[in-house]
C-alpha cells in the first residue's frame, strides 16, 4: 500500500514509524513532513493545510490511505474533500473535528449530555468576560475557544493574570481568530491523565494512558507548550477509574456526536483530571496528540495500519488491539526561547548515537546541505522503552544527553510528579 501522512512534526514520525512495522506498506509520503521523515519517506512540497494541493497530489498519485494527523486539515475539512474524490481517508470529517475546533461547543456538549466537566462560560465581550472573573476569583482558566497551537490557555493563579489573558485574547487577538470567543472555566484539581481512544462511531477503544507535561520548565513552571514530555502508563489511571471513564465519559461522549449529526472516526482524545469528585474532562482533541502518540505507539503490539482501515470501514468492533506491558517516557529538546521566539538554523549533532537505544522523532528539523539543523521551537523527542518507567526514564535522558543543539533545552523531571 501507498500512504500519505499530512503533517510535519514529532507525532507523524511516530505514525510514520508505526505504519512501517506493516509489511502491506510499500511506500509513504508526507506533507510536508520533517529532516527524519525525510529518511522513511518522500517528503512533499504542501502545507498540511493546503487542501487544495493535497487534492491534486492524490488524483495524480492516488494514495491508497491518507492520514490526517494534525488539528488544523481536520477543522478545515480535508477528511470530506478527499471522501469527495474518492480518497480513503483517516480522520474526522468537519462536523466531528469541530468538538477540538471550538472549545465552546466542547463544553456545550458535555454540559448537553452530562458529560462531567469544569463549570463554564463563554464570553465574545471583554467588559462581560472581565466582570465574570472578579465575581468568580481565582485561580481560574481563560481558554481561547479556536486551535491556537496549544497555546490558548491559561491558568491564572490570580484575578489579575485572568483579567490580562482575556484581554490578550478578545481586544490583543493574541490568538487571532480562534480567540475572538474565550470559554472561563473553574480550575479542577488533581492528577491529569491523557487517554487517546480509537473509534469509529460505534466502537470506541481506548489506548493505554500516558500524563503529558505542558509547562516548559521544571516542577510545572513556565508557559504552557505543545508538550515537554510524556510517559505512559499514567500511574494515577487505575482500571477501575478507566472503567468508569468508559461508562460516565468514552461512550457518552462517541455516542453523544452521533446524536448530534456528527459521527466521529478516527482518534478522540481525552485530557482528564482526577478530581475530589471523580474524572472531569478538560479538553478534547480530535487526533493523536503530541508528544504522547511518541509515547504511546511504540507500546502498540497491533498494526496500526489494521486499525486504521477497520475504523474507516466501521469495524473497529472485530480487532482485537494490544499493547505492550512495557512503561515508555518520552522528553522533548526545544529550541531555547521556546515556547515564545527562538531563533532556528542550529546544526544537531549526536542523533546516531542517540538512536542506538532509543526512538527519536524528529518536529523541528530540516535538511540544509546534507546538515540536519531545527527549524522550529520543539525540534524532536527522544522516547525509550522500559520495563518500569524508572528504568526508561534513565535511559531517555541518558540518550537525549547524547544530542545537542545550540539553545537546547528541556525537562529533567518528566516523569517526576
Amino acid at each position: 500500500m501507498n500512504i500519505l501522512i499530512i503533517g510535519g512534526g514529532g507525532r507523524e514520525h511516530a505514525i510514520a514509524q508505526s505504519l512501517l512495522k506493516d509489511s502491506r506498506v510499500k511506500k509513504l509520503w508526507c506533507a510536508p513532513g520533517n529532516g527524519g521523515i525525510a529518511e522513511i519517506a518522500e517528503c512533499l512540497p504542501y502545507k498540511a493545510t493546503d487542501i487544495e494541493g493535497i487534492v491534486a497530489f492524490c488524483k495524480e498519485n492516488h494514495p491508497d490511505l491518507v492520514v490526517v494527523a494534525p488539528d488544523d486539515p481536520l477543522a478545515l475539512g480535508m477528511v470530506d474533500a478527499l471522501e469527495a474524490i474518492g480518497v480513503r481517508a483517516f480522520g474526522p470529517r468537519k462536523n466531528a473535528a469541530v468538538i477540538e475546533g471550538s472549545k465552546a461547543f466542547a463544553k456545550d456538549l458535555m454540559q448537553k449530555y452530562n458529560i462531567p466537566t469544569a463549570k463554564y462560560r463563554v464570553f465574545d465581550d471583554l467588559d462581560a468576560a472581565k466582570e465574570y472573573i472578579k465575581t468568580e476569583g481565582a485561580p481560574i482558566v481563560i481558554k481561547a475557544d479556536g486551535l491556537a497551537l496549544g497555546k490558548g490557555v491559561t491558568v491564572a493563579a490570580t484575578v489579575e493574570e485572568a483579567l490580562a489573558a482575556a484581554e490578550n485574547a478578545l481586544s490583543g487577538h493574541v490568538f487571532g481568530q480562534a480567540g475572538d470567543r474565550v470559554v472561563i472555566e473553574e480550575c479542577l484539581t488533581g492528577p491529569e491523565v491523557s487517554v487517546l481512544c480509537f473509534t469509529d462511531g460505534k466502537t470506541i477503544l481506548p489506548m493505554v494512558s500516558a500524563q503529558d507535561h505542558k509547562r516548559a520548565y521544571d516542577n510545572d513552571e513556565g508557559p504552557n507548550t505543545g508538550g515537554m514530555g510524556v510517559v505512559s502508563p499514567n500511574k494515577y489511571y487505575t482500571e477501575a477509574i478507566g472503567m468508569r471513564c468508559m461508562r460516565e465519559i468514552f461512550r457518552p461522549t462517541m455516542e453523544a456526536m452521533v446524536a448530534e449529526g456528527r459521527p466521529f472516526k478516527g482518534v478522540l482524545y481525552f485530557g482528564l483530571m482526577l478530581t475530589p469528585n471523580g474524572p472531569k474532562v478538560i479538553e478534547y482533541n480530535a487526533r493523536f496528540g503530541d508528544p504522547e502518540t511518541q509515547a504511546v505507539l511504540p507500546r502498540l503490539q497491533t498494526s496500526l495500519l489494521t486499525i486504521m482501515e477497520a475504523i474507516i470501514d466501521e469495524t473497529l468492533a472485530d480487532v482485537t488491539i494490544c499493547w505492550s506491558k512495557e512503561a515508555t517516557a518520552c522528553v522533548v529538546a526545544a529550541s531555547g526561547g521556546y515556547p515564545g521566539k527562538y531563533p532556528t538554523g542550529f546544526a544537531i549533532s549526536g542523533l546516531e548515537e542517540a538512536a542506538k537505544d532509543a526512538i527519536v522523532c524528529h518536529a523541528g528539523t530540516k535538511c540544509v546541505d546534507g546538515t540536519l539543523v531545527t527549524s522550529g521551537g520543539r525540534v524532536l523527542s527522544v522516547t525509550v522503552k522500559g520495563y518500569n518507567l524508572d528504568a526508561a526514564l534513565e535511559k531517555a535522558y541518558d540518550s537525549l544527553k547524547k544530542i545537542s543543539f545550540d539553545g537546547m533545552f528541556f525537562r529533567s523531571d518528566i516523569g517526576r510528579r
